[in-house]
């Protein structure tokens, strides 16, 4: 198994969807990218924590590749609104990916690049994601690990 962390906005949609990814074995919602020690909601809510909800995935390099998962982050939010994601606003809904070695850096950075070429049909506007190594995953509250599925649904 490897593992993969990414922020696109509120976890709860990133999680459903990328719990039906095939090779997608688990998933955890939490906090990532800031300065705060074990954060909980109401404090990266707030903004001052530097944490991003973020979701962390183990996946089967076997079955999806992670430029594949790559490919569906990119497909799912749009990264080019910075701190913002739909109605949610704030840091804590920043797009990110935190990578966990340099294969992932480097894999990254070339997906980036290839949807800012001229002329990509992607986005028309400067992608904001950010890219930063992983550090501490701080996974969330139960109450919101899987919270979509746990209220029945199955689309966001």
């Amino acid at each position: 198994m490897q593992t993969a962390t990414f922020a696109a906005g509120c976890f709860w949609g990133v999680e459903l969807m990328f719990s039906k990814v095939p090779g997608v074995i688990a998933t955890k919602v939490g906090y990532a990218g800031g300065h705060t020690q074990d954060p909980n909601y109401d404090q990266v809510c707030h903004g001052d924590t530097g944490h991003a909800e973020s979701i962390e995935i183990q996946f089967d390099p076997d079955i999806i590749s992670y430029a594949q998962l790559l490919d569906v982050f990119w497909e799912m939010h749009n990264p080019t609104t910075l701190n913002r994601q739909g109605p949610d606003i704030g840091t804590q809904y920043r797009s990110a990916i935190f990578y966990h070695d340099d294969a992932q850096l480097q894999q990254a950075l070339a997906a980036k690049d290839r949807l800012e070429q001229p002329g990509s049909k992607w986005y028309p506007n400067p992608i904001t994601t950010e890219i930063s190594p992983a550090s501490t995953f701080y996974p969330a509250e139960e109450y919101h690990q899987n919270y979509l599925a746990k209220h029945g649904v199955n689309h966001c």
